[in-house]
């Protein structure tokens, strides 16, 4: 894997997916270990780790604030700071190991890179990418690592730590919060009856090839959530993500996990159907079939 400056890694940030994990599998173990857990995941029982509001799908971690109970909100917060995003990349090392936490701050002072040395030394699986934590807002993380980041100057390293461990932690960059919202079917029926939306929006489908074979919406690009892996890395490249996006599936739940990750890839309006294609059937068309 090729290392990146934190100046370069912000740009690549930018740029491309975070995420460049190729299974399931990895996926799941990236966020078992990177500070996104801070509740019980439903369908992967995994210990809790440093940064976390995220909900577990078997195929999919994605970022899930604790009160919204599955619901996407439009807020992005009353005030400047809880409408700030960051940009944040870190490394991980046990409570024990103080002298190598003092040595690898010596060698961050000496001018190597924080991104380098969690490749070698990190215990999260994050070191895959270099400690890339993508973006992340307030709520999503324990207390201290999210004081620690907030707070911090940029590109300055800083260490914190929690019950996993000492941290030394960087952010590369920030932003205003990006949008996540619930569109319900009968709004989206209105806006796909205008045929500049349907050339302009991007609608995204991850349910998987027999469902849609059952029933599907017209513009719609199929993205099934179990071939994560082949797509996801590329989503920035097939996508705009200064353009407004559209996530379905069956019931709203996956396509509500893949919109928040949209959002850490840098989307900067993502809605998710709400009840997805089956509340689509029942309250707008009937000739769609529901299964």
């Amino acid at each position: 894997m090729l290392r990146a400056s934190p100046a370069l890694a912000a740009l690549r940030l930018s740029l491309i997916p975070t995420l460049s994990l190729s299974s399931p599998s990895n996926l799941r173990r990236f966020f078992t270990c990177a500070p996104f857990q801070r509740f019980s995941p439903k369908t992967l029982h995994t210990a809790r780790h440093p940064l976390s509001s995220f909900s577990f799908d078997p195929l999919l971690p994605i970022l899930c604030h604790p009160r919204s109970k599955g619901t996407a909100s439009c807020s992005t917060g009353s005030g400047a700071e809880s409408a700030r995003e960051i940009l944040v990349q870190h490394l991980l090392v046990k409570e024990g190991d103080v002298k190598l936490l003092l040595e690898l701050q010596q060698r961050i002072s000496g001018g190597e890179d924080l991104s380098d040395l969690a490749v070698e030394y990190s215990i999260c699986p994050s070191k895959r990418e270099g400690g890339m934590l993508g973006w992340v807002r307030k709520g999503q993380m324990v207390p201290e690592f999210e004081e620690a980041a907030f707070t911090a100057p940029l590109n300055k390293v800083v260490k914190c730590k929690t019950q996993f461990g000492w941290h030394l932690l960087q952010v590369l960059s920030e932003r205003e919060e990006s949008l996540l919202k619930d569109i319900q079917p009968d709004e989206l029926h209105m806006k796909m009856q205008d045929p500049n939306f349907m050339e302009e929006a991007q609608l995204i489908d991850v349910r998987e090839p027999d469902e849609v074979a059952i029933a599907s919406l017209p513009g719609f690009e199929v993205l099934p959530l179990k071939q994560f892996g082949s797509w996801g890395p590329e989503i920035t490249t097939k996508f705009n993500i200064e353009k407004d996006t559209y996530v379905m599936c069956h019931h709203g739940g996956r396509s509500l996990q893949v919109a928040k990750w949209l959002q850490t890839q840098g989307f900067r309006k993502v809605c998710n159907i709400a009840g997805g294609i089956h509340a689509y059937a029942l309250k707008v068309d009937p000739s769609v079939p529901t299964y």
